[in-house]
């Protein structure tokens, strides 16, 4: 019960129950009630001046009478828990009161002291308020605009070092890395270090409009992100949500964060020089623990002890293995069904020989897409070059009609000739491997198709006759500068001065010889 007393002394000074309700902070419906039942029992001002609250109250509700003057009191405690959750506002948890208020016919606080009530409790017991950032919800990402430097030992030069910031708004807990550049590689690498460092992973990334990572954020269409970042993000579970352009409250966190860490890290470490970046990161999370942990100035706790209390229960679970960072190529599928990726062959199903193929690099795999489809993998081959990975599946029953090897090659090169024949088993035998030779030889033998067999197998012996180890870019260029034709010329023209009639110096004698 409250202030009825009151209620029945400002009515008595023609107070509207508009104004008794805003004064009071009682809704007019509960006001609206006192009335009736003090109209219905001839309850005047005059007649209760003299009384207590208790007795009025008892004098104008019976114990029978329905009507229950008690507010029920918010939890405050549930309340500002359940304001941790995504989703959750004041306003919808003040609904749920009112309903909760109303299901047991008991007054209720209007929101705007509902609120007030809030900021009360929360000052009180020196929380956070939990209205505008929900904990585990996002993760703001920047570029600090102030550089660092690197030393090389040897020749003293500068190396710029670019920091990347990280900061959770709930808790304002931050993470900071430098890095050797600001391209795809760096920019993914420390987001995935950044999920190492809080140990979980929030719902929404929120970005700039960096080209490395957005390709491009128009107003009114779904932003274009870089397809590895985008992929980063899939493989975390996050939503990456990028800034409107030119509109850096949409981050502030960060772009707060960013001013005390240039000051809490960059401040402290001015005067040291440093000579990896290993060694400079080392240092800057040595000064980064010490900024997280530092006490608010205006409230109890640090950014680390408010992330760990509150927020960290409500971060995603990390996945068990780190994302890597894939490239993604180009290729056309040759004749042998196979792609060159970095120098390395790996097979494709024979089906997709000439067409052009997408292929995703990882430090572990490449899988290779046709039109967003996946056909095939492989494990990623290092080490020597030109080496094969070849899947039996992916050729065709009729095997022998399709695969290419060595006899079919040499077959080939002696319907050329003799010379055709050497060269070819010359590009075989310069190889370990049998499949490293088959690109060489194709484009060998297809010359054919331009320049006819016999000019191809005359460059071919031109070839033998002056180079060590002929290949096709040696016998491309006899062909297409015509030296085997000139050499023919040549031949034809010795021989005719072998045979050639010459007239004796009698011949041209003068007069005499007439």
């Amino acid at each position: 019960m409250r202030d009825v007393k009151k209620v029945l002394e400002m009515r008595s000074q023609n107070y509207s129950q508009r104004q008794i309700s805003v004064s009071l902070k009682i809704s007019r419906d509960t006001i609206r009630k006192i009335f009736n039942v003090a109209d219905d029992k001839k309850v005047c001002w005059s007649s209760v001046k003299d009384l207590s609250e208790s007795d009025v109250q008892n004098l104008l509700f019976e114990q029978e009478t329905k009507i229950n003057l008690s507010i029920k009191q918010p939890d405050f405690d549930y309340i500002h828990k359940e304001l941790l959750k995504p989703g959750t506002t004041i306003k919808l948890l003040w609904e749920e009161y009112v309903d909760d208020c109303r299901s047991i016919k008991s007054p209720f606080y209007q929101y705007s002291y509902f609120c007030e009530r809030y900021r009360d409790y929360v000052k009180k017991h020196n929380l956070t308020m939990h209205i505008n950032h929900k904990p585990g919800d996002k993760m703001m990402v920047d570029w600090n605009g102030t550089r660092m430097y690197v030393y090389d030992r040897y020749t003293g030069e500068a190396i710029p070092a670019y920091l990347f910031e990280a900061t959770l708004p709930f808790s304002m807990y931050s993470y900071v890395q430098a890095c050797p550049s600001m391209k795809i590689n760096d920019w993914v690498d420390c987001h995935i270090q950044a999920y190492r460092y809080f140990g979980g992973v929030t719902r929404i990334l929120i970005p700039d409009n960096l080209k490395v990572g957005i390709i491009q954020n128009k107003k009114y269409e779904d932003p274009i992100l870089n397809k590895s970042y985008q992929e980063m993000a899939d493989y975390y579970d996050t939503t990456i949500i990028p800034t409107r352009v030119r509109k850096p409250k949409d981050k502030a966190a960060v772009e707060g964060a960013v001013g005390d860490c240039t000051v809490a890290i960059v401040g402290k470490l001015r005067n040291r020089k440093f000579f990896s970046f290993e060694d400079l990161n080392k240092a800057i999370i040595k000064e980064l623990d010490n900024f997280n942990n530092r006490p608010f100035q205006k409230k109890e706790g640090s950014r680390k002890s408010v992330y760990l209390d509150e927020e960290l229960p409500f971060m995603k679970a990390l996945p068990e293995q780190p994302f890597e960072l894939s490239v993604w190529k180009r290729a056309k599928v040759q004749l042998n069904y196979h792609i060159s990726i970095e120098k390395m062959n790996y097979s494709v199903p024979y089906e997709y020989v000439g067409n052009y193929v997408d292929v995703k690099v990882t430090k572990r795999t490449v899988t290779v897409y046709y039109k967003m489809n996946q056909i095939c993998t492989h494990d990623r081959l290092y080490g020597r070059i030109n080496q094969y990975s070849t899947n039996e599946s992916h050729m065709p029953e009729n095997h022998q009609k399709f695969q290419w090897n060595k006899d079919r090659f040499m077959k080939w090169a002696a319907s050329i000739g003799d010379n055709t024949s050497i060269l070819v088993s010359k590009l075989f035998d310069r190889y370990k491997v049998e499949e490293q030779a088959y690109k060489g030889c194709m484009s060998l033998l297809k010359l054919s198709d331009k320049y006819g067999k016999t000019r191809l197998e005359n460059a071919c012996q031109l070839a033998l006759d002056h180079i060590s180890q002929p290949g096709y870019k040696n016998i491309k260029m006899i062909l297409q500068s015509n030296q085997d034709l000139k050499d023919k010329n040549d031949n034809v023209q010795s021989e005719c001065d072998m045979h050639a009639f010459v007239r004796g110096k009698d011949y041209y004698g003068g007069k005499n010889n007439g």
